[in-house]
């Protein structure tokens, strides 16, 4: 293009290149012909990952870091091992190793987990005939935050943005009791959780359903859950049977599930002017839930083994 007489602002804008790199190449081919523009660095050698060492890196991603931080990332166990981090990402890769990901798990100490697991469970798999079952809980102390500065929306290659600064306008806590059968939930606000709430809220359980229909209504073990009040509520209504799930298990209650979605869905990108909004709202959440709600799928992996927490899985259908 030179020797055509172009410029080099023209050939800057045809191949997108600076001018620097014209006049270096120019530079070579004027002091040193067809040979100038021959490649001057061959590039380093390909690096092989070999067995012998995926193996070294294997063994040293299982071993503690030695400078005190609690996991590996590629670049720091490659500098360890000497290689290109490039290396330990497909290694890591094909073994399915993530260093930098964990999971909390909430092991139960109850001495009857088993027998009370099993209770739980046979409510969800082979439910009593004629019998209506309710997995019951309260989400406590819902805040009504109020975002001090306007939402960003999102557009196309930007995220919705919230500002830091909030208000506080309060607190309510929620009953919700969530029809196995169904997938149906009865929600009911308060502004505390007391036993006399619960009560109450057991009150509102037994009237959505038909006169002396048999009621089983899975709990957790709050202390609220098991007063004298509870007790005589239970006397008096003896059509409606409480199993409280094992110690720190509750995952077996299935209205956690829906607990969940109601905080992604809701809660926690929502903006609340006070705490009769959030009220509002939550009531609302629950209306259109329960016009497409579905019950939640159960099942068992190994009916041969312990009941244990692993054995269980539970899957919301739908978002």
């Amino acid at each position: 293009m030179l020797a055509d007489g172009s410029s080099y602002r023209e050939i800057q804008a045809t191949i997108g290149c600076s001018s620097a790199y014209i006049a270096r190449w120019c530079s070579r081919y004027e002091s040193d012909g067809l040979a100038g523009l021959h490649g001057r660095h061959s590039g380093r050698k390909a690096a092989v990952l070999t067995p012998k060492v995926q193996a070294r890196i294997l063994e040293k991603t299982r071993q503690k870091p030695s400078d005190g931080s609690t996991h590996w990332s590629t670049r720091r166990l490659a500098k360890a091992l000497g290689i290109n981090h490039m290396l330990v990402a497909r290694t890591w890769a094909q073994a399915d190793l993530k260093p930098h990901r964990y999971k909390r798990y909430m092991a139960s100490d109850d001495p009857d987990f088993e027998t009370k697991a099993a209770d739980v469970i046979g409510l969800y798999l082979k439910p009593p005939q004629h019998a209506a079952v309710f997995c019951v809980d309260e989400k406590t102390a819902i805040q009504a935050l109020d975002r001090l500065d306007p939402v960003l929306p999102f557009s196309l290659g930007r995220i919705e943005r919230h500002g830091f600064e909030y208000r506080r306008n309060g607190t309510l806590s929620l009953y919700a009791a969530l029809n196995t059968a169904s997938g149906e939930v009865l929600g009911k606000t308060a502004a505390s959780h007391t036993s006399e709430q619960f009560v109450a809220f057991l009150g509102d359980v037994v009237a959505s359903q038909p006169l002396g229909k048999e009621i089983h209504v899975v709990a957790d073990n709050l202390s609220a859950h098991k007063t004298q009040r509870v007790r005589d509520f239970l006397h008096q209504n003896p059509s409606v049977h409480l199993h409280f799930t094992p110690t720190y298990s509750s995952w077996l209650n299935q209205v956690e599930n829906w607990f969940s979605r109601l905080e992604r869905q809701l809660i926690e990108r929502g903006i609340f002017k006070s705490v009769a909004d959030l009220d509002r709202k939550i009531m609302r959440f629950i209306r259109h839930y329960n016009k497409t709600a579905r019950p939640i799928k159960w099942k068992y992996r190994d009916l041969t083994k312990r009941i244990q927490p692993t054995a269980v899985v539970s899957s919301v259908t739908g978002n």
